[in-house]
């Protein structure tokens, strides 16, 4: 492994945020699941969590869309959501649901300084009524034009990115966030000579 490369892949390890993750519920299409899980890896998001309770587990990923970010995230499979939801609660302090309706806050209005979860939902109906119900709380990205939703990989990428620039502007990416062993751990799962720490 080159010196570089070696870098590069310290410089990802310590950014990763132990305390920011995306839930795909029923997203149908795997090339939506993908372009989610590459713009995940771009903003530092480790973990992130597949629930699959009215469609089968997905066996194949959009390859290009994805642009391989599969090998370097840890994707939690699930198909029942009160077990999905009892682990999220374990990891992160809050869950937000994004769903069009009355009562919702702005994007810009959650405060990403802290542990989030954000569930996403089904590519036609959005994410389900038993999930809105256990969560903390509803959120919407603001639209001026007619038509009221985004593709459910761009809202995604919209709300990280908004993770990804309140965590800047607090230091949270300027100190590691994982525990040190989760961090050796995934080093040595991406081929890296932890030996030479």
């Amino acid at each position: 492994m080159t010196p570089e490369r070696k870098e590069r892949l310290l410089s990802v390890i310590n950014k990763r945020q132990a305390n920011l993750t995306v839930v795909l519920e029923n997203v149908e299409d795997p090339h939506n699941v993908s372009a989610v899980l590459r713009t995940c890896d771009a903003v530092g998001i480790q973990d992130v969590y597949l629930l699959t309770t009215k469609l089968p587990r997905h066996k194949k990923w959009g390859v290009k869309s994805s642009s391989s970010a599969i090998q370097w995230l840890t994707v939690h499979e699930f198909d029942d959501t009160a077990e999905l939801v009892k682990t999220l609660r374990s990891r992160y302090g809050k869950i937000y649901t994004t769903h069009l309706a009355d009562g919702a806050k702005s994007l810009y209005d959650i405060d990403f300084t802290g542990s989030v979860a954000l569930v996403f939902g089904n590519e036609q109906t959005g994410v389900s009524e038993d999930f809105r119900q256990v969560a903390d709380g509803n959120f919407v990205i603001p639209m001026m034009g007619i038509i009221k939703s985004l593709n459910i990989s761009v809202a995604a990428a919209v709300s990280i990115y908004e993770a990804m620039r309140q965590k800047n502007a607090a230091g949270q990416y300027n100190t590691p966030s994982l525990p040190e062993e989760r961090r050796i751990g995934l080093l040595t799962d991406w081929k890296f000579p932890v030996e030479e720490l």
